[in-house]
């Protein structure tokens, strides 16, 4: 009774083809923001509306949660890789290297969902009916900078891990 779950069904999913699926979609959907729909607001002038803090609060919540459900699943399909020592021939121990930068990632996006979403949003409401124009605080400018600097992370980072993903699901066909 010491497994519960035997290996011959764990080894039959392929988890490196899992982990690429899953940061091929949560990359591509971050860049679809960043350059399509954050661009696409601005140009609009919405981001100049009172109402932008209320809806980019709601939109990046929703995104965030996508963005913790995606580098949880990541950090639990490689644990399962290590576990089995799928990738037992990497020289440069691939296998613990790859658990700490997925764990970077789960960081990024804990630091998105619980920290950077409400400061954001928080600074960008306006509480006076009267004012009619909007001013970026000075504080919104440096979460922006520490935002773009865990983006850029976060897409380097899911970027080495989708290489040796790529590299997994190449090694198991052949």
């Amino acid at each position: 009774m010491n497994n519960v779950v035997s290996n011959n069904s764990l080894r039959s999913i392929n988890w490196s083809s899992i982990v690429m699926y899953v940061l091929g979609f949560w990359l591509s959907a971050s860049m679809t923001i960043d350059f399509i729909v954050l661009p696409s607001l601005s140009a609009a002038g919405m981001m100049n509306s009172s109402d932008f803090a209320s809806a980019g609060y709601l939109i990046f919540g929703i995104f965030n949660r996508i963005e913790l459900f995606s580098a949880a699943s990541i950090l639990t399909c490689l644990l399962i890789i290590r576990r089995n020592h799928f990738i037992s021939n990497s020289p440069l121990k691939t296998e613990s290297f790859s658990l700490i930068l997925s764990g970077l990632l789960l960081a990024i996006a804990l630091t998105y969902t619980y920290f950077l979403t409400p400061q954001m949003s928080a600074l960008g409401m306006q509480f006076t009916l009267f004012e009619p124009s909007y001013i970026m605080p000075d504080a919104m400018v440096s979460f922006h900078g520490v935002y773009w600097i865990l983006e850029v992370t976060k897409l380097v980072i899911g970027t080495i891990l989708l290489r040796w993903s790529f590299n997994g699901v190449c090694a198991a066909k052949s």
